[in-house]
């Protein structure tokens, strides 16, 4: 392994060891289960919007953003990006402070939950449906996250890929089971400005070495499509393929999914004061348009850099790693280079990293809070709630180990289809259980089922017939899911007077 290689590695494995510190010395604040699964609700705004948003993007948008406008051009890239844009700022506008003070009146410390208590529904039957579909989601989700870890150690180091993969796997796993909810907001709050400065910082060497912005836009410009909002760049042929209105709405729709993730409504859940959440939207949706758009000038100035022959040229899947590739230019520097190539690599380790350490998080409270201890009704002493809800956590970071052993598996394929999966099972019913008095369980089973049915029946039975069919699974899922769920509300009896009287209580409050 060179000197560079070196440099870099031992810059990636400081900041991992700086995680597991952050998680032993969160430990001593986490003496609860409030504590660990919603850290006694006492997170400031800025570690409230920068960890919601760090766990959200994940290793897409180190990775993903970048290759989608390498290869394709800036439709898809933009049209997912607005959407996104949208779906984050709606989402902090209208659900996270009614979701905070409703949690909080019903006493919810997870969002399954708040569905059974929202709705008087004392058997927990939706605390189990909803906790069932965030193991069902977010355990493979999960699993590709520390693929993603394994394969990133194994391409740049020549690291055996389990090895690395496990390793990974143990840090994530060890700092969010010491330290709970807390840690991993407090290390996705760092992630998150890890993930910036990498952007930047690559974004502005490779400016440079792509001959200024001036060639990079004439290299854009001079490809058909490519810089169209209502076309996208073939790389095989030169040529372009239309947008269509179709295309363009399908691809919005991804902003549809904030409504129902649960490891960012549960940083909604989670602050001190929900008074400040005002200051956490505008801070979460800035930085959610900044680094999405770095993320695609990234793409294009890397297509231009491959154009000058500074790196190689990437094609499919291979195009995913143009961040990579221009933090081995930058690496070649000498020392200090190759040091600040290692916080760029680590900027894509911490967006992986803080979406499944949050995935981990949510999985296991689905496990020991919502299936034992209140569907099944197992009573666990005060004392040893907390070690229980860490022993779930080590099971579901092995199963998700076990999952991701087969290095070959598509890491990002699952991305888009758990999204659209939480968008459609849990979004209507939060929206509704939030914003629609006369809604009631009935409706709420109804619609989570539905949902959740109707992404797989819509994924891999009337996807592939194509043409007008051919759109996102979350779109016509999530409007099949609320209009069930307002159907079946509607043709059962009226929810009870206590749930009704809580529903207005909370939206009295000013």
């Amino acid at each position: 392994m060179s000197s560079t290689s070196i440099t870099m590695l031992v810059a990636m494995a400081l900041y991992l060891f700086g995680m597991i510190g952050i998680g032993i010395k969160l430990s001593e604040k986490t003496s609860s289960v409030g504590d660990f699964y919603l850290a006694g609700r006492k997170l400031g705004p800025f570690v409230t919007a920068m960890s919601a948003e760090a766990s959200d993007m994940s290793s897409w948008l180190l990775m993903g953003i970048p290759g989608l406008a390498y290869l394709a051009g800036c439709a898809e890239a933009s049209w997912t990006i607005i959407g996104l844009a949208v779906g984050t700022y709606l989402n902090w506008l209208f659900v996270a402070k009614k979701l905070r003070r409703y949690t909080e009146k019903s006493h919810s410390i997870t969002l399954p939950e708040f569905f059974s208590n929202r709705y008087g529904d004392k058997r927990f039957v939706l605390t189990l449906i909803a906790a069932i579909c965030i193991v069902i989601f977010f355990v493979p989700y999960t699993a590709s996250g520390f693929a993603a870890c394994g394969k990133l150690f194994n391409s740049l180091f020549g690291i055996d890929y389990h090895a690395a993969m496990i390793v990974s796997a143990i840090v994530i796993m060890f700092y969010t089971a010491m330290g709970g909810f807390l840690a991993a907001s407090t290390t996705d709050f760092i992630q998150s400005i890890v993930m910036s400065f990498a952007l930047l910082l690559i974004l502005v060497f490779g400016t440079i070495k792509a001959g200024g912005m001036g060639a990079v836009m004439d290299n854009a410009k001079s490809l058909s499509g490519y810089l169209s909002l209502t076309a996208a760049h073939d790389a095989a042929t030169g040529g372009s393929t239309p947008y269509t209105l179709l295309t363009i709405v399908s691809t919005l729709a991804w902003g549809l999914g904030y409504f129902g993730m649960p490891h960012i409504l549960l940083r909604f859940m989670a602050i001190e004061d929900d008074n400040k959440l005002k200051l956490s939207r505008r801070v979460a949706s800035i930085w959610v348009v900044i680094s999405m758009c770095a993320a695609l000038l990234i793409g294009i100035v890397g297509l231009q850099m491959s154009n000058a022959g500074a790196v190689k040229t990437l094609e499919g899947a291979e195009s995913e790693t143009i961040i990579v590739q221009i933090a081995n230019l930058l690496a070649s520097n000498g020392v200090i280079a190759a040091l600040f190539a290692g916080i760029v690599l680590s900027g894509i380790l911490a967006a992986t990293m803080s979406t499944a350490d949050s995935q981990l998080l949510a999985a296991s409270s689905s496990v020991s809070n919502d299936i034992l201890s209140k569907f099944f009704k197992i009573r666990i002493k005060e004392n040893r709630q907390l070690l229980v809800s860490r022993i779930s956590l080590v099971v579901i970071a092995i199963v998700a180990v076990f999952l991701a052993w087969d290095q070959n598996s598509s890491v990002f394929r699952i991305v888009s289809f758990a999204w659209a999966g939480f968008g459609a099972t849990f979004g209507p019913v939060v929206l509704l259980a939030l914003f629609w008095k006369r809604s009631n369980r009935y409706g709420a089973v109804a619609g989570m089922i539905t949902g959740g049915i109707m992404i797989f029946v819509w994924k891999f039975a009337i996807r592939p017939m194509g043409g007008m069919l051919d759109i996102y699974e979350l779109l016509p899922a999530f409007i099949i899911a609320i209009v069930v769920n307002i159907i079946v509300s509607l043709g059962t009896p009226k929810p009870e007077k206590e749930i009704t009287e809580l529903f207005d209580e909370v939206g009295a409050m000013k």
